[in-house]
């Protein structure tokens, strides 16, 4: 999956806002990487247009050898329900569903609606059916922020086993250290701005220097 100098302004003339300015970045197959940077630096606008949810101003974003340019409202549906799995920090389950339901798979969980679920079951639900169609990646938005640290570090393991285990590609947005260690590599944004990216030592000593020092230059 790669984002070719991708653009993405709201607004037109003196009103308008640049959320991502000329991204480019790969993820590799099998790989695990953070999205960190400071509130409002674009990292949730890099995640949704990465993930076809929303479209660029500019530049282009590739799935699975296929450009998102130029599809069509059905074909994007089409390949964002094959290719791309989410998750989200606030699980996004059907309440009317059991958790079979919501994954179309059976579970260990069957016969439980959400609400009577904890909210690490919950996000393992949810992890369950972003899975289901064995798509190309897995977006994740702050996927623990709901989580105790426990239930956190549980799901962020079973994410770094997709990874390591299946050779699923994980991006996941997230403004928390901790997490950030358990990827292969850490790219920071700045004011819409790809400006720096962390690999080897991803200890949350490491990252949360480099993030303070990017929080004072902006």
């Amino acid at each position: 999956m790669r984002l070719a100098a991708v653009t993405k302004r709201y607004g037109s003339g003196a009103q308008a806002v640049t959320a991502l300015d000329a991204v480019t970045l790969g993820f590799a197959a099998g790989t695990f990487t953070a999205v960190m940077g400071p509130s409002g630096s674009g990292k949730s606008t890099l995640l949704h247009c990465a993930a076809g949810l929303e479209r660029p101003t500019g530049g282009e974003v590739t799935i699975g050898g296929v450009a998102l340019t130029g599809l069509r409202e059905s074909a994007l549906a089409r390949l964002r329900r094959e290719q791309v799995g989410f998750v989200f920090q606030s699980f996004n389950l059907v309440a009317a569903l059991t958790a079979e339901q919501n994954v179309a798979l059976p579970l260990r969980l069957a016969g439980h609606r959400p609400v009577e679920l904890s909210g690490g079951q919950q996000q393992r639900v949810a992890l369950a059916r972003a899975l289901i169609t064995r798509p190309a990646v897995i977006f994740a938005d702050e996927p623990t922020g709901a989580l105790d640290s426990r239930t956190s570090r549980e799901v962020l393991e079973l994410l770094r086993a997709l990874v390591d285990r299946h050779g699923q590609t994980v991006v996941m947005v997230t403004h928390d250290p901790v997490c950030a260690g358990y990827a292969d590599r850490v790219v920071l944004l700045a004011d819409g701005r790809l400006v720096d990216e962390l690999a080897g030592d991803l200890s949350a000593q490491r990252i949360t220097a480099r993030m303070s020092r990017l929080e004072s230059t902006c």
